[in-house]
């Protein structure tokens, strides 16, 4: 007897049928009657030639011979279940992008743009990882990073994704009080020393008080009144907006680095990865 495609409806009501001991809650799962269940069970059946549950009057139990079709069917479709998760896992690996970034960023500008690329990219799952250390890029680890540097890394290739400037943020708006306000810093490369020579003013006496390894934190000290932050225009752009801070009086100061999509020179980014990409690349100095 060879076993055919039509079988398989009456052989997976069954397999329910007999892991329940029950056609109602077989039914249920299979969203089907209980009747139908039973057709497809007395169906079964009567192709075999054999009875596989025995009926009573306050429901079913296996015969012999259901006991061992069970068995069988069970195992069958629970190898098949298995391997149907890890074709749906292979696929939704191969839509998964892995990005890793700087939480400062990711907070104040990549997360209010990520659901225009989420709406372009229905089926792209993405995994943000937000770190300060330098990327690894290793086997299970991210496609790709958004770092904050030069533009130049052995091994890796970069694209600009666009130039900062800093600006003095704090809940002060007159230039004489600069000189009075407590200083909180980040780890930038680039600090109060820096912007109060674009300035003009050499040699004056900081009062940093405050060191935070996140940029954000340093936001929000300012916001919430201990002093002065120096802040990179992408990240502070929503502080400013929503009146949380203030822009201190004075010059921009052109930051040396800039923000740069980078992955390994030497592996192809999947398609998915590529098209995030592609989309990061849309959004150059917005």
């Amino acid at each position: 007897m060879t076993l055919r495609a039509d079988w398989l409806p009456s052989l997976a009501a069954f397999e329910s049928a007999a892991r329940h001991q029950n056609f109602a809650h077989a039914g249920e799962e299979m969203h089907l009657t209980a009747s139908a269940v039973s057709h497809h069970v007395r169906k079964l059946e009567e192709r075999l030639g054999v009875a596989l549950f025995q009926r009573q009057a306050r429901g079913v139990s296996l015969t012999a011979e259901g006991r061992r079709l069970a068995d069988s069917a069970g195992s069958a479709l629970a190898d098949m279940d298995g391997v149907l998760r890890n074709l749906r896992a292979t696929r939704d690996e191969h839509q998964r992008v892995r990005i890793s970034t700087l939480h400062s960023l990711t907070y104040t500008w990549l997360m209010p743009r990520l659901p225009t690329f989420t709406a372009l990219h229905p089926d792209i799952l993405l995994n943000v990882d937000t770190e300060t250390g330098l990327t690894r890029f290793e086997d299970g680890g991210p496609d790709l990073a958004i770092r904050h540097g030069p533009g130049q890394w052995p091994g890796l290739s970069a694209h600009l994704l666009m130039n900062e400037t800093l600006a003095g943020t704090a809940t002060v708006s007159c230039a004489a009080d600069i000189a009075n306000l407590p200083l909180s810093s980040d780890l930038a490369r680039q600090g109060w020393h820096d912007w109060f020579r674009a300035q003009g003013l050499h040699g004056i006496k900081l009062n940093d008080r405050h060191h935070f390894s996140d940029t954000t934190d340093a936001l929000n000290a300012a916001a919430y009144g201990l002093g002065a932050a120096l802040a990179r225009e992408h990240i502070v752009t929503p502080y400013l907006a929503n009146g949380r801070v203030v822009r201190l009086p004075g010059p921009e100061l052109l930051a040396r680095w800039g923000y740069h999509i980078v992955y390994p020179a030497h592996r192809r980014l999947r398609p998915a990865a590529q098209a995030f990409v592609d989309w990061l690349l849309t959004l150059r100095n917005s």
